[in-house]
């Protein structure tokens, strides 16, 4: 996704610089081109030669370096640079920073660099806390800067408090919300849901579907990057919630129908990715919750239908678009859903195909709308979502 980008990554003095190792390896798993400037207080806690080969690189410390290949550095480097993280930021970096101080050759480049600069701090919870570090991100906010704020949890010297850097996964999605993707969705607000409901038979046993929600999660942070206004609506799911997403957790089909209904009338684009448990139970007794055998015959009522509603409720000018899972007469099927239910386009795909369907990282779709439909290879979840929010738009 940040093919053809550059970042700067800062490190200043902190224990938490061995983290930036780590973020290193992701941008370049993202095909980024990464430049490390170091402090020399860096490297007590972590040398330039690591750095140096993670990325490719040489890592850079001396602002007068005679042993490198642009003329100005600080300059040259200020010029390439698409975003700027300096992680960790020490209380003393963000001070030199904020009151225009530069004297060494970190200080000197973001004070060079034009672009976005993100600063996630890293000290103990009393210097964090301090009247003047905390004038320090005021005033530098108010130039523009952004903050990664610090994270609650047990610090070096083993206290526990604000302070500790944000994890390398989250440092990476504030880079990649702002490189990703060009902002063609800014302005748009979206709705997705995703994952499954379940039906509770007893306080034990529930109805429910083997959905993992991977692809409305995907769909959620895809939109997400290209600069959507975002709410997710899910179910139960073992997946890190997506970040700088509004996200709406439920658990029966009801809270799902509740939740998308009061949501819905504000937003542009809603895509209904989540599979709902059809059935749940009318009533169950003490009696034949200690009987098992007498679940087989427990009576059954549909769930709400959440998407029928919606293409009832369709305002003018509102995307709605649904998703279909098949095992046979998978084209026919879902564009009779997509008619009956007034959808603007449905997704389709037969769960008996390999790398389609639920828990996999894969999907094999066929995009369905009025005009015709678009068969897609396997490919990532992520990719599938990227090529959907692709022909939303086209339609908008």
């Amino acid at each position: 996704m940040l093919q053809g980008k550059t970042v700067l990554l800062g490190v200043s003095g902190s224990i938490a610089a061995y983290k930036i190792a780590n973020l290193a390896r992701l941008l370049k798993k993202q095909h980024c081109q990464v430049h490390v400037l170091m402090t020399k207080n860096a490297a007590n806690f972590i040398t330039p030669t690591t750095f140096e080969t993670l990325t490719g690189t040489k890592c850079l410390m001396d602002t007068f370096d005679r042993n490198f290949e642009f003329s100005v550095e600080h300059v040259a480097l200020a010029k390439m640079a698409d975003l700027v993280m300096l992680a960790p930021a020490s209380a003393n970096v963000i001070g030199k920073i904020a009151n225009g101080i530069a004297d060494d050759m970190l200080t000197t480049t973001i004070m060079a660099c034009p672009c976005k600069k993100l600063v996630a701090p890293a000290m103990n919870t009393n210097m964090y806390n301090n009247p003047i570090v905390q004038e320090n991100i005021k005033k530098l906010r108010g130039y523009g800067y952004e903050f990664v704020e610090p994270v609650v949890g047990m610090l070096a010297n083993g206290d526990t408090g604000n302070g500790k850097m944000a994890d390398e996964e989250t440092l990476l999605s504030y880079i990649l919300r702002e490189l990703a993707f060009e902002k063609d969705m800014a302005g748009k607000r979206v709705l997705v849901t995703a994952g499954p409901t379940r039906e509770s038979l007893d306080p034990v046993r529930f109805l429910t579907n083997h959905s993992t929600g991977k692809m409305g999660y995907a769909l959620a942070k895809m939109a997400m990057y290209r600069g959507a206004r975002v709410t997710l609506v899910t179910g139960p799911v073992e997946i890190q919630k997506p970040d700088f997403v509004e996200t709406v957790e439920i658990t029966t089909a009801k809270e799902l129908f509740e939740a998308v209904a009061e949501r819905a009338p504000d937003q542009d684009i809603i895509i209904k990715a989540a599979a709902v448990a059809d059935y749940r139970p009318v009533s169950v007794s003490e009696e034949k919750v200690k009987k098992s055998d007498d679940f087989l015959s427990i009576q059954l009522e549909r769930t709400e239908d959440t998407l029928g509603y919606l293409g009832k409720n369709k305002r003018p000018g509102q995307f709605l678009c649904g998703f279909s899972m098949e095992t046979e007469n998978m084209v026919e099927n879902s564009r009779k859903k997509l008619e009956k239910k007034n959808l603007d386009m449905i997704v389709a795909n037969n769960v008996k195909v390999e790398g389609a369907g639920f828990g996999t990282d894969t999907n094999v779709v066929t995009i369905l709308t009025a005009e015709g439909e678009t068969v897609l290879p396997k490919m990532s979840k992520d990719a599938v979502a990227e090529i959907i929010l692709d022909e939303i738009l086209k339609r908008l």
